[in-house]
């Protein structure tokens, strides 16, 4: 298993270092931005007054801007799970589903290699590069903390993180359990990607408007904190949200131990109407 997740983390190294430094980037001006800010705090109350708190909903609802929590969410938290989460369902629905596609999975497991060894040995590859990324966002804050003048530590600027890595992990876990069950990958990863956006619209809007509270108890992004979890995380909502993604996980291993590798190629739809009419 060890082999075949340094060969994963080899695999995605180029994805870790793209997304990581170019976050790095992003949350370091993101940082020395927040002094400027405040010296024109009364001029952009003004101008988030004029929006409404409906366009806030998007960008973390009715905050304190100028809080550590309010502009952290605000101006990076509060999209980010959106933005990585490409990335995460990508590489959750390519775990096992690339090889198989390409043709080279059967080969892979022509070698004295288990099956759960390949896919834990995987699996763990993509929580640590998903880590990695994560880690390499948080050091742009860290840097960029001198400079910006907020009233938090790097220590607190690290719980967003958790809470956004257990939101990617369970989209990750959602698109491998789909890997396995449609006929390919690109469908996996196009249904994860619905979700995902789906759950961020429903999420936001359910901040101003109350009738969508029943459907937004379903979405697993209520359960992510965001910039609000520098006041610290709420674990129940963290558990939550890492059991549902071990549960996809689990459905995952075992539907791939029982799987029957295909040569190449994508699977089609069975349908069992047309296969008895021709055995008719």
């Amino acid at each position: 298993m060890i082999t075949v997740f340094s060969q994963s983390l080899r695999r995605w190294k180029w994805q870790i270092v793209g997304w990581g430094s170019v976050l790095l980037v992003i949350t370091l001006y993101l940082m020395w931005l927040y002094k400027p800010m405040l010296e024109q705090q009364a001029q952009l109350k003004n101008l988030l007054d004029a929006y409404g708190k409906e366009m806030l909903a998007f960008f973390g609802g009715a905050v304190d801007l100028f809080s550590p929590a309010g502009y952290l969410n605000f101006g990076f938290f509060s999209y980010i799970p959106v933005v990585v989460g490409i990335l995460a369902l990508l590489l959750g629905a390519g775990l096992v589903a690339a090889d198989e596609e390409k043709g080279t999975l059967d080969l892979i497991l022509a070698h004295p290699i288990p099956r759960t060894a390949l896919f834990w040995g995987r699996w763990l590859a993509l929580a640590v590069a998903l880590g990695a990324v994560l880690l390499l966002t948080w050091l742009g804050f860290a840097l960029g903390l001198p400079l910006s003048g907020l009233d938090t530590t790097v220590g607190e600027l690290l719980l967003p993180h958790i809470s956004l890595f257990s939101v990617l992990i369970l989209f990750a876990a959602l698109a491998l359990f789909l890997s396995l069950v449609l006929p390919s990958r690109t469908l996996a990863a196009s249904v994860t990607a619905a979700l995902l956006v789906a759950s961020y619209v429903v999420t936001s809007l359910a901040s101003v408007n109350d009738k969508l509270a029943p459907i937004n108890n379903l979405s697993p992004l209520k359960y992510y904190q965001g910039g609000n979890a520098v006041d610290g995380l709420n674990w129940g909502y963290l558990l939550g949200t890492l059991a549902a993604a071990l549960i996809f996980t689990l459905l995952a291993w075992l539907l791939f131990l029982r799987r029957d590798i295909r040569v190449s190629g994508e699977h089609g739809w069975t349908l069992s109407w047309r296969w008895a009419a021709k055995k008719g």
